[in-house]
């Protein structure tokens, strides 16, 4: 899913190495329903993955204090997706597969010691939340209806400040250089994923 004409300091920004397809927009116009319900389902997975890392590290008094105002804004970002769906009288779908996710999940180190796993977790995270931004941006950028362009500007914005977080949590906890040089490994690695995906209008992902 190559693309030539995004503005690379974006990217640069995010710490991605590959821009988004930009048929992407012209493919999630085409259904709002299917678009708006993979939303969804995205902030409220972003919700449990928060819960998770809470219920999983507790000892972690930064991650816990960090997390949990954030485990508040995303589900407050699926209710606010739920709304949008409402007020264009349209329905939430069901639940799709989200390869680009499982495909991250496939990728992390398994085994090794809980500092380890904690690595693992937080830099899916962020690499998820850089990715994310980077969809709502082009969103907010190309979509043709301008009440949605700021719709998602706002998801955009946040998404960047949750990307930071995830990987400040990761230096809290972990020597940064490790921290850096895995990071690189997930960069990488995410290249060869986005390739391989096939270009959907109904995924945010």
């Amino acid at each position: 899913m190559r693309m030539k004409n995004e503005q690379p300091t974006t990217l640069t920004v995010l710490g991605l190495h590959l821009p988004t397809d930009p048929r992407w927009v012209n493919l999630a116009e085409i259904s709002l329903e299917d678009i708006l319900t993979d939303h969804a389902y995205c902030e409220q997975k972003a919700t449990t993955a928060c819960i998770s890392l809470i219920q999983q590290y507790p000892e972690k008094e930064e991650l816990v204090r960090e997390l949990s105002p954030i485990v508040t804004e995303e589900w407050g970002h699926f209710r606010l997706v739920i709304k949008e769906l409402e007020k264009r009288n349209l329905k939430l779908g069901d639940q799709r597969r989200d390869e680009y996710v499982n495909a991250l999940i496939k990728f992390q180190k398994k085994g090794g010691s809980r500092e380890d796993r904690l690595l693992e977790k937080l830099l899916t995270c962020a690499l998820i939340e850089a990715r994310s931004c980077e969809r709502f941006r082009l969103l907010s950028l190309n979509i043709a209806e301008d009440e949605l362009k700021e719709f998602y500007r706002k998801f955009m914005v946040a998404e960047a400040g949750h990307y930071r977080l995830f990987l400040d949590l990761a230096k809290t906890y972990i020597d940064e250089k490790r921290v850096r040089a895995r990071w690189k490994e997930y960069l990488e690695a995410e290249v060869e994923i986005m390739d391989k995906l096939e270009i959907r209008g109904d995924r945010i992902h």
